[in-house]
């Protein structure tokens, strides 16, 4: 009696204990690409193409007068006009190139200040505060203060990165580490993972979620600063950016090329947030059980 009675309970133990092995697994399949651009490609679209076509319609029902909002010819005009000079992708590489380099400088710098404000209290205590006010304060009030320290080069567009990007990236790693469950960092020490080593294969894989999140932020950062820098200093020696662009367009009135110059900076700030962020994000979030679907 006893052994019947065994056998059912056996069998409703592995039935429990496959059901919650079911419940933890979690699909990793890519789906289709065609999928992907429906979900994720097209309603940007639509919301763009909804935005000219109001456009179009207030510029053609003369709603407002074209010294305020330029008819759509009227900006692509300017944008073939750049094309058939050869100036277009000069212009973008600029400021592309400026804005990356800028922004592994600042990952190089916020990523070990990071970790040494999170894990020191004394450090935290005398620095966090700091980085707390640096990153609220507008990037455009450093570029006077760099021009005056580096003159009109290459070192003050850095210089207005660093200082806008840095306290982004090292505040968001200090928010990824501080979410870390005290359990992981105590087994961690268990199994003698202290110092660099316990940084870099238990602190920095955990705090992953938290730092990418201050990595989007710090590129943010990055691109606003270089455009305030661009728009702000000017010198045959720096190159046409940009926010030079915008600048010169509102400096000789044209208002198609300024808002040229508006759809560039805003599609680059895009692009780069797609094509690399966003990625990288979906990635951590699928590896972690997060997200069932890319």
């Amino acid at each position: 009696m006893a052994s019947t009675e065994t056998k059912p309970k056996a069998d409703d133990l592995a039935g429990l204990e496959a059901g919650l092995d079911a419940l933890d697994a979690v699909p990793t399949h890519r789906t289709p690409l065609r999928e992907v651009l429906v979900k994720k490609a097209l309603p940007p679209l639509l919301a763009v193409a909804l935005v000219l076509l109001v456009w179009q319609i207030l510029v053609s029902l003369k709603v407002t007068d074209e010294t305020k909002l330029p008819a759509l010819s009227a900006v692509w005009h300017s944008l073939s006009d750049m094309w058939l000079k050869g100036t277009l992708l000069e212009v973008i590489w600029t400021s592309v190139s400026r804005g990356l380099l800028g922004f592994l400088l600042a990952l190089a710098i916020g990523t070990p200040l990071g970790l040494l404000v999170a894990r020191v209290k004394f450090v935290r205590a005398a620095i966090g505060p700091i980085l707390q006010g640096l990153q609220s304060l507008p990037s455009v009030a450093w570029v006077p203060p760099a021009v005056l320290w580096f003159g009109l080069n290459d070192a003050m567009m850095f210089t207005v990165i660093l200082l806008g990007a840095v306290p982004s990236i090292a505040n968001g790693l200090v928010s990824g580490i501080d979410q870390i469950p005290p359990l992981f960092l105590r087994a961690g020490r268990t199994l003698g993972a202290t110092g660099l080593h316990g940084a870099r294969h238990i602190v920095m894989p955990a705090a992953l979620p938290g730092y990418i999140a201050g990595l989007k932020q710090g590129w943010a950062f990055s691109w606003r600063s270089l455009m305030a820098a661009e728009i702000i200093a000017s010198s045959p020696d720096l190159g046409l950016g940009l926010g030079q662009l915008l600048e010169n367009g509102r400096n000789n009135i044209d208002l198609p090329g300024v808002f040229l110059a508006i759809i560039l900076i805003l599609v680059v700030g895009i692009a780069i947030d797609l094509l690399i962020f966003s990625p990288l994000e979906r990635h951590v979030l699928r590896n972690r059980g997060l997200l069932v679907k890319s």
